[in-house]
């Protein structure tokens, strides 16, 4: 086998990017309430130059609607276990199993557990976490509840995720029957 020189091939290496070493309960990462969940960014885009964004997820009931967007996710679950909806097969996941969403296929998720669902989120590109700050509410820890929402505030997060979807690559479905 023949080596070819791999600056031939691969960029130079970007010396203003660091290795990122995180916990999901470092103080100063963002915190935002979803729905009933509570979403971490603990590494956001601009860590990784726009490739990725990763979310630890906490959720202890519900799930999104059915939707679907042009990047992929991933989801490795840590606790609990979600049924996952994907093109109209359902899944049961749960501790240590991992699954990936390609990009533009419908999905959806739902806890099913009785104990919350924690698990971890990757979007390739990275961008979801910047829809979600649009609509979620900024808490202070990893596992605080969000505040439940009044019907206006609901109506109005539900307007604000829908006037953006198209913005991020995102489409809401209708629910399956």
């Amino acid at each position: 086998m023949q080596m070819t020189n791999q600056t031939d091939v691969l960029p130079a290496d970007d010396l203003s990017r660091t290795a990122t070493i995180v916990h999901a309960d470092d103080p100063g990462l963002l915190h935002l309430g979803i729905g009933a969940g509570t979403y971490t960014v603990v590494i956001s885009g601009d860590l990784t130059g726009g490739r990725y964004t990763m979310l630890d997820m906490f959720v202890p009931t519900g799930g999104p609607p059915p939707h679907r967007h042009d990047f992929e996710e991933i989801f490795h679950i840590l606790e609990g276990e979600l049924e996952i909806t994907f093109r109209d097969e359902v899944h049961l996941v749960g501790p240590g199993q991992i699954i990936n969403i390609p990009a533009n296929a419908p999905h959806g998720f739902r806890v099913v557990s009785a104990t919350p669902a924690r698990f971890l989120c990757i979007c390739l590109p990275s961008g979801q976490e910047e829809y979600f700050k649009l609509v979620g509410e900024v808490l202070p820890a990893r596992t605080t509840p969000p505040t439940p929402p009044s019907p206006e505030v609901m109506t109005e997060r539900r307007s604000i995720m829908l006037a953006n979807a198209a913005r991020f690559h995102s489409e809401f479905l209708p629910p399956r029957a």
